[in-house]
Order: structure tokens, then sequence, then C-alpha cells
């Protein structure tokens, strides 16, 4: 096994860092995975994701804050729910350390040979020996069973929870499922190729195996290679066009980023909201078009509030219907930043009507300041909700991002 030369296409400068901080012969977590850095690279020509952007470009793993939150969205998503099964905290490190390795190693393009022992499992699944890497961006949360169970501290880190972390309360429209909501942990993977998206969910799931078992698994996307236009949901309608109004330093400071109040690990850190929403397409689909329009306070074509040309325009709230989902975002009086992503389940069995909808995803500073009151709001008030259903919810905290050398969790972990 020659470990000393370096893949074709990655810098020699990137080849020793991923193997410094891989280290040679490693052997990851109870699947047996060795050899991290064992790397081969992409050797397909890089096509173009979402706006024609390069499908090789990588975004680095580390830095201030993790990437996936503001990061532009690639074009598909995967949203893993994970119970942790570990005993105790040493365990948990361990999950997390091979977790930690493994995004630095696929966000940068790199991938693990099959192995020299063929009487052995694979040391990846190989799915993308030969593919780039994508854009790939790994997105980690916790959620409050992570430090509190049955009013049980589990791992002795109940007092590093942060501020805001709980469930979503219920709210009266809700029609939640158990089974796809909540988690210990929460892995976001978004790439502009899905192959290379499931890739690493796929490995995270193998990883876990005898420290964490797989709550549940979503699969999303959107609309892609449009130039960098607000993608579409599947009602046809631009969805979005809000994070306009803060896509600054200082407005994701004010809008996203955790404030100084809260624990050190939270420093650069966000919350996440997930809802998953059941649309129904088929009642949607028998609305004229000045309802759907109405229902939205939006003309469908150009994403333009009423009463403007642009879809960028600033909102008059007094120009939309009452009950329209815009007039009611901006009477919240709040900003979220969205990053949902459509999903399709095939057919409903009991109905036969299309199971699809949104998967909606935003990071917020505070929810309780800023999405729990737009969504009790909404809930009551929304015209949308003649239009969908609310079937999943989950609230996660991400941490601020990592150093090299360092792995997720290691300040709530590590006192």
């Amino acid at each position: 096994m020659t470990q000393e030369k370096k893949p074709e296409g990655v810098s020699r400068r990137d080849f020793l860092k991923m193997t410094a901080s891989l280290g040679v012969g490693l052997a990851l977590g109870a699947s047996g995975m060795s050899a991290l850095g064992n790397l081969a690279s992409p050797s397909r020509p890089a096509a173009a994701g979402r706006g024609g952007t390069p499908t090789g470009e990588t975004i680095p793993f580390y830095g201030e804050h993790q990437a996936g939150i503001i990061t532009p969205q690639q074009t598909y998503m995967y949203l893993a729910s994970f119970r942790i099964t570990a005993a105790d905290r040493a365990a948990v490190i361990r999950l997390f350390r091979d977790w930690t390795k493994f995004a630095d190693l696929s966000t940068a393009g790199g991938t693990m040979k099959t192995g020299d022992n063929p009487m052995l499992p694979p040391s990846d699944t190989g799915e993308t020996l030969d593919l780039p890497a994508s854009r790939l961006t790994v997105t980690f949360g916790f959620g409050p069973t992570f430090f509190r169970l049955d009013g049980k501290d589990r791992f002795g880190i109940a007092n590093k929870a942060p501020l805001y972390l709980k469930d979503i309360p219920r709210m009266p429209k809700d029609h939640l499922d158990s089974s796809l909501s909540g988690g210990d942990v929460c892995i976001q993977v978004c790439a502009e190729d899905q192959q290379v998206a499931f890739h690493a969910v796929r490995n995270f799931i193998r990883l876990s195996t005898g420290s964490a078992s797989v709550n549940w698994l979503q699969e999303g996307f959107i609309s892609g290679g449009n130039g960098g236009q607000t993608p579409r949901n599947l009602f046809g309608f631009k969805d979005g066009t809000a994070n306009a109004l803060h896509q600054t330093p200082e407005g994701f400071r004010n809008v996203v980023w955790a404030g100084p109040d809260e624990p050190a690990w939270m420093q650069g850190g966000t919350y996440m909201a997930y809802r998953k929403v059941r649309m129904l397409l088929e009642v949607w689909d028998r609305s004229s078009l000045s309802d759907q329009e109405d229902t939205f306070g939006r003309y469908k074509e150009s994403g333009s509030a009423y009463g403007k040309k642009d879809e960028f325009d600033a909102v008059d709230p007094s120009k939309l219907p009452a009950d329209s989902h815009v007039r009611l975002a901006k009477n919240s009086k709040q900003l979220i930043h969205r990053r949902g992503y459509s999903y399709t389940d095939g057919v409903d069995p009991r109905t036969g009507n299309v199971n699809a909808g949104l998967l909606f995803i935003s990071f917020q500073r505070n929810p309780d300041e800023q999405f729990i009151p737009m969504l009790r709001l909404m809930q009551s008030q929304d015209k949308l909700n003649e239009y969908t259903e609310h079937i999943a919810s989950g609230m996660f905290a991400c941490p601020g991002g990592l150093r090299e050398g360092q792995y997720i969790g290691q300040s709530i972990l590590e006192s």
C-alpha cells in the first residue's frame, strides 16, 4: 500500500493537511472503516451545479461557522436524525471523532480506497470514487434529548445546554408523527450531486454502528441550474425571497448567529428549526391562479408582492390579503434564514394522492423570539393552512465552527 503518492488533482499542501489530520492506517468506529489516509481522487471532469457552479468546488469544513447554514443552497439535501445508544461519554466522543474525520475527508473531495484485503468489508461504500466534491457540506446539530432525557443528565453535560433549546411547542393544526420528529443529533448533508450527498449520510450511519441508531432520514431537492435565482417550491412559488433582507455580515449576526449570552460552544452557532410540511397538491392544483396568488400575496410568475414589480421590492403588507402567507410573515416583524427543500415520498396508499411537500429548515439566533411566534401566527391565520399539514418537527442547536484538530461537540463533552 503506497500512502506516499498524493492523489491526482489534490495539491501537495492539501494532501499533507488531510493525511496529517486524518492519520495513516486509522481505524474508525465499530464498522471497521480503516485507512482513512488511503485516498482516491475524483477522476470525472467537474460538471456544473445550481447557477453553473462547478461541482468540483469544495467548501471548507473548518471555520468560524459550520458550513451549510448561510452557504448558498446546493441542489440536494439529506437530513438524518440519530438517537445516541452509547452508554458513556467516552463512547460518544469516539463516535464524534469518527464523524468529524469522515466529514473533513469527504467535504475536501477525498474518498477511501476499497481496501487491500478482499476478505474484509471495503473501507468505503465506493459510490463516489470517481466523483468530485460537488460542494458537499455537513452540518451538525444537537437536540434537547442529547443534554437531558426523561429528566436524566445522560452524559454529565446538562449544564452545557443552550438557552433556547427545547422542542417546538405543539401547534393546534399539527398532525405530528413522533417517528419523524426530534432526535439527539441531527446531521444535514447537502451537495450538488445526489449520490455524493447520499454517500456521506450513508457512511455517517455506518460509522454510528454500536453507538447510535437512525431515528429518521429525509431527502430533499430544490430547482437547480437556474442562474442562482430563488428556488420554487412544489406549489410553484419562489421560496426564500426574504433571505435577501439580511444577507450581510451584520444581518447574519442579528438574525442567525447565537448571542454572547449563550455557552461558549454556541458562539458562532445557531438554532435549526425543522418542520416537515405535507402539501396537498391535488387540492392546490384545483385552485384558481387568483386563489393561489392570494394565498401567498405574491404573483406566481415574477415572485413580486402585490403592488410591486420585482421579487425583491419592499413589501407593503397593506396591499396583501389579510390572511396571506407573506403578509403574516411581515406582521410577525421577525426575520429567519430559510433553507428549505422540497420532498417527494411516493403515493399515499390510503388516498392515492401524491405524498410530497416541503422540508422547512430555518436558522435563527433566538427561536423563542423569531421562529416560534411566527409559527404560532401562521398556524392560526395563514390561508396556506388550507393546502398544507405539518407532520414532523424538531429543534437543534448547531455549534460554532471547528478549528483543525477539533471534533464536533468537543467543547461540550470536554470541560
